[in-house]
């Protein structure tokens, strides 16, 4: 492509400042939130407090801001000031602030300069994402398509560093672009690749599903003219970025020894959800989605596939659902929809499995897991969105959840209660019966609407976030020694943080700012409706009372994860042998417990 037919419409001066806006209130928001900045107070009215902030260059951030439950802060981005003392601010005010924080103690140089590289491919995609669709017409889009409009995490403030990408990668592969894309496929030989799969889908079954007869037949005739044997071979499909950016270079033996050989592409069209590597056939809708590991670092970690998990997923699969199946409460009453990874394969690159203490990216290059649709979960009248959704805000200030609220004809404080029955139930019955969490993040999480009305929940990403209890529950007596070695086993408090951190913090924290901005669902209403649904479903199960006090949600206070601190202070750029894992960072009161103080005192 020459430079002159860059896409760079997007890139004005108030678009960039605007960009920045947005993303210096969040910085300032969750800094303050995870302590990594310990603004003044200047001035108190009302619900709102005036901040300021000092960096050791002498840059001041004065800002507006609410208290929020959770330890948290609600910036008022429109009232921030940035000034300094003989000096000119830089262009970029939200990279300003990376600058003045990289001068404290704890963050190097080298991490400095990787975040400043992640905040910038972030505003970047930020530009992207300014003028599109209306709120509106966002509550009538469909799952996939949804998708591509969402902004991403939350609270992880460079949320969309995707390094590894070009430009030219990001405009074809983005899921905000939404580019439709085919898949392209090799045949890995057996002897090189497992495949698993549940016990009622075989490679053969499964493929025929997935390929037609005419692309069939074209693979088998390209290993013909070869003169390789196609019993000897599975086929799997692989991203053209990770291909050529990864497959090629690190797995040169394999191909010059024919045990990897290039296929083609399929004939189906796929749009990538937020995950990056994760495709949804729109062709038909039915088949399944497709997860391909990308070797791009995102919020905080490689986005490849761990080799361990991904073999083992069919089985927990199959373990998560025969809970369900069993139990009549998850199954009829929740109806729980659970998109099960009914088949895998995964390739090791030998050379970096035999090196000690490799960098985990390196054991997670080249694979698949195979995932039940989710159109093939929904009934008649039913729609899917990702719980992310209920977070977007357009354009124009109009609050997506809103528009869903209004089209069902329900109350705001009606919308919620109904939210939370939809949601918590099945969550809480996995945990306090069974011992299993789920990580219930915007992400894995998919809301199920009739009529625009929260009914339930589909769960999804076995593969990296189901977690079991160490406790010795009778329950997880049935799991086999093989699940036991993969699957992370957790102390109790650590397991209800899968809960307390993943949905209240990671998500309802804003949600609850959302609905009593845009609403006028107070936070104590909000979470007074979380309150009391885990208590409805603890009234229900008094048999496990010993269980509500093991894994008790209501406590006073929960450790606090911080996430913007774990990449910028403890973890930075380091590429070891294990994953980063959240920091742990002093303690937050519970939302859950406030509440009922709030209560006593009007």
């Amino acid at each position: 492509m020459k430079i002159t037919e860059t896409k760079l419409s997007m890139f004005t001066k108030h678009s960039w400042e605007k960009a920045n806006q947005q993303l210096l209130a969040k910085m300032l928001q969750e800094f303050m939130y995870e302590n990594i900045i310990e603004p003044n107070e200047i001035q108190r009215k009302a619900d709102v407090t005036v901040y300021q902030w000092k960096d050791r260059k002498g840059v001041t951030y004065t800002y507006q801001a609410k208290e929020k439950l959770f330890d948290s802060v609600y910036v008022l981005a429109d009232t921030i000031q940035v000034t300094a003392e003989n000096q000119e601010v830089g262009l970029s005010e939200a990279l300003q602030l990376l600058i003045g924080l990289s001068e404290e103690e704890g963050m190097t140089s080298s991490t400095a300069g990787h975040l400043a590289k992640e905040f910038f491919h972030t505003l970047v995609a930020d530009l992207h994402l300014q003028n599109r669709p209306s709120a509106d017409e966002l509550s009538e889009m469909d799952y996939a398509e949804l998708e591509g409009e969402m902004t991403g995490h939350p609270w992880i403030t460079y949320n969309k560093g995707r390094i590894g990408f070009g430009y030219d990668d990001y405009i074809r592969f983005a899921p905000e672009q939404k580019n439709p894309i085919q898949l392209s496929w090799i045949a890995v030989a057996k002897q090189v690749c497992s495949f698993q799969s549940i016990a009622t889908l075989s490679f053969e079954k499964m493929i025929k599903q997935e390929l037609s007869e005419h692309t069939l037949n074209t693979f088998a005739n390209r290993l013909k003219e070869q003169q390789l044997a196609e019993s000897d071979y599975y086929y799997i499909p692989v991203h053209e970025w990770q291909w050529v950016n990864v497959i090629v270079p690190l797995y040169a033996e394999y191909l010059a020894n024919g045990l990897i050989f290039p296929l083609g592409e399929g004939e189906d069209s796929y749009l990538p959800q937020q995950s990056i590597r994760t495709f949804v056939n729109t062709t038909h809708r039915e088949k399944f989605h497709v997860k391909l590991p990308m070797s791009i670092l995102n919020t905080l970690v490689y986005r490849g596939l761990p080799s361990e998990r991904t073999v083992i997923a069919p089985q927990v699969t199959e373990y998560i659902k025969g809970i369900r199946n069993q139990d009549a409460f998850l199954k009829d009453t929740c109806k729980i929809g659970l998109l099960g990874e009914v088949a895998t394969a995964n390739v090791n690159q030998p050379t970096f499995s035999n090196i000690q203490n490799a960098p985990y990216q390196y054991l997670e290059m080249l694979g698949v897991v195979w995932r039940e649709s989710v159109y093939e979960e929904l009934v008649k009248g039913e729609k899917a969105i990702t719980l992310a959704a209920l977070l977007h805000i357009d354009q124009t200030g109009t609050a997506l959840v809103s528009k869903y609220i209004e089209k069902s004809g329900l109350s705001a404080k009606e919308w919620i209660d109904a939210l939370m029955q939809a949601i918590l139930p099945p969550l809480l019955h996995y945990l306090y019966q069974y011992g299993v969490v789920f990580s219930p993040h915007g992400q894995n999480t998919v809301l199920v609407l009739k009529n625009f009305k929260p009914v339930r929940i589909i769960m999804k990403d076995f593969v990296d976030d189901v977690n079991v209890s160490d406790q010795p529950f009778d329950e997880l007596r049935t799991l086999s020694a093989e699940l036991k070695h993969v699957l992370r086993s957790e102390e109790p408090e650590g397991l209800t943080q899968f809960i307390l951190t993943g949905l209240f913090i990671c998500h309802f924290r804003y949600l609850a700012t959302i609905v009593e901005e845009h609403e006028g669902v107070t936070e104590q209403q909000f979470w007074s409706s979380v309150r009391n649904e885990i208590i409805r479903y603890q009234s229900q199960y008094p048999q496990l009372h010993d269980r509500f006090k093991l894994f008790d949600l209501l406590r006073p206070t929960v450790t606090k994860l911080t996430l913007n601190r774990n990449r910028m202070f403890d973890y930075g750029y380091e590429d070891d042998g294990d994953r980063p894992h959240a920091s742990e960072y002093g303690k937050v009161r519970n939302a859950l417990y406030e509440v009922t103080k709030l209560v006593k005192t009007t």
